[in-house]
């Protein structure tokens, strides 16, 4: 554990036991049933009251003052946030929604695929976008607008016919001016004042003013997340995307400069995230050790007390292992949200990571890059769901059917196959459908 305020602490994977080994694993939000708890209120007023509830948890919440006629955003609102926005700015987010956008249309399926698998049996799958989905932007630690360009641009390049931004308004009962931006630039016409599980609860119900959707896509805090496990039977949401969390694979040819000032990146969002370097090599822990205070003084207060928070907690700090083989494992076990290698040769390490919703290869490719412009969504599973999961992509925006067409050529010998599977089973009606009886009048 750290030595004095300015230190990280240091976990060594040699002198800890499998038990320690797994704590140092479990993330913040492992446990939800205190937010389960508390949300299950929320979500009843926000059911039976609608808009009223929107008001009245946007005022104890985030202290905001708005009206029921005012939770959907205006147009006024929308021209006034966008005249008070920086022309550099406003570019950016241009720069990055076409990075993005670009990369999400490459995930596009085609609209059809059918394939003759036997002589007369065509087979396939015919894909089609879904009516309508809510975009989750949070506001609780600062405003995201890299948030909205990340699940709204997927969603329209998807062709879902309804999307929708949901985020908290400010004190001032307005929402962050570079986050409407955003969702124009996206292409989505709708945004409104809800957060929190507020926002999940009038996506899933539906309120006077909110309309009710199939999806909500977007991170959160575990208050968030525990909404949308209670209301998975009122709308789906494909990515479990909590509190941040970031790996950083460092070998003893990297540049511990580089690994000081990155691993701070995902520190500083707060106490509820969790962030470690994972090295073979004892010195290389020292140097980075040694060099992370410098980068402190470039960073607010608030800032750097959340970083320190993190790093020098049982969330965070630096991970030493035995050899390399015991690093990939480690973060195999671990499944990452974010995982940086920094190596001079970081492709030679990347079949060795099975487990990482967001692998970054090499020392120019910072999260913070990956996190607003580069392209890749990053709206990436957390807590260990990087082990089944996937980052959010149009295809969450997006569902399949199965087609299938038999001619009479090849319907014969289907039929016989069939035919022997049911009754083994014992379903007379499936037999029946595929015996003699079908030609029979």
């Amino acid at each position: 554990m750290p030595t004095d305020a300015r230190s990280i602490a240091v976990h060594d994977l040699s002198r800890m036991s499998r038990g320690e080994i797994a704590e140092l694993c479990e993330r913040p939000e492992k446990d939800l049933t205190g937010f389960i708890k508390g949300v299950k209120p929320i979500i009843e007023a926000v059911r039976s009251d609608g808009d009223a509830a929107l008001v009245r948890y946007a005022k104890q919440f985030d202290k905001a003052q708005i009206t029921e006629s005012g939770i959907e955003v205006s147009e006024a609102e929308f021209e006034d946030a966008l005249g008070k926005l920086d022309t550099k700015l406003m570019d950016t987010l241009h720069y990055a929604a076409d990075n993005i956008r670009r990369f999400h249309e490459e995930q596009l399926p085609g609209e059809m695929w059918t394939k003759e698998i036997r002589p007369g049996v065509l087979v396939g799958e015919r894909f089609t976008p879904i009516e309508s989905a809510a975009l989750y932007s949070p506001r609780g630690k600062g405003s995201f607008p890299s948030v909205t360009l990340m699940t709204a641009i997927p969603a329209v390049v998807a062709g879902v016919d309804r999307p929708i931004v949901l985020t908290p308004a400010g004190p001032d009962g307005k929402v962050d001016p570079a986050t409407l931006a955003a969702a124009r630039i996206a292409g989505v016409e709708q945004v409104f004042k809800a957060g929190g599980a507020v926002a999940v609860a009038a996506a899933a119900f539906g309120t006077q003013s909110v309309p009710k959707c199939q999806v909500i896509e977007g991170p959160g805090s575990p208050w968030v997340v525990a909404a949308k496990r209670m209301l998975s039977a009122e709308i789906a949401s494909n990515v479990r995307a909590g509190p941040t969390e970031s790996l950083l694979l460092v070998d003893e040819t990297a540049d511990t400069h580089l690994a000081a000032l990155d691993v701070l990146i995902e520190a500083e969002h707060g106490p509820d995230s969790s962030v470690f370097i994972v090295t073979p090599s004892s010195e290389v822990a020292d140097e980075i050790s040694s060099k992370v205070p410098d980068f402190y003084k470039h960073m607010s207060a608030k800032r750097i007390a959340f970083a320190r928070a993190v790093l020098c907690g049982k969330n965070g700090g630096i991970v030493v292992t035995r050899d390399i083989q015991e690093a990939y494992d480690f973060v195999n076990t671990y499944a990452p949200e974010h995982l940086q290698i920094l190596s001079k040769q970081p492709f030679d390490h990347l079949a060795r990571i099975r487990n990482a919703s967001e692998i970054l290869l090499g020392e120019h490719t910072p999260s913070s890059i990956a996190n607003y412009v580069m392209g890749p969504n990053a709206v990436l599973p957390t807590s260990g769901a990087a082990k089944f999961g996937s980052p959010l992509s149009v295809h969450d925006f997006m569902k399949s059917a199965s087609i299938a067409h038999i001619a009479p050529a090849g319907y014969d010998e289907m039929a016989e196959h069939t035919e022997r599977f049911a009754r083994y089973e014992g379903f007379d009606a499936h037999a029946n459908a595929v015996s003699h009886l079908r030609h029979s009048c």
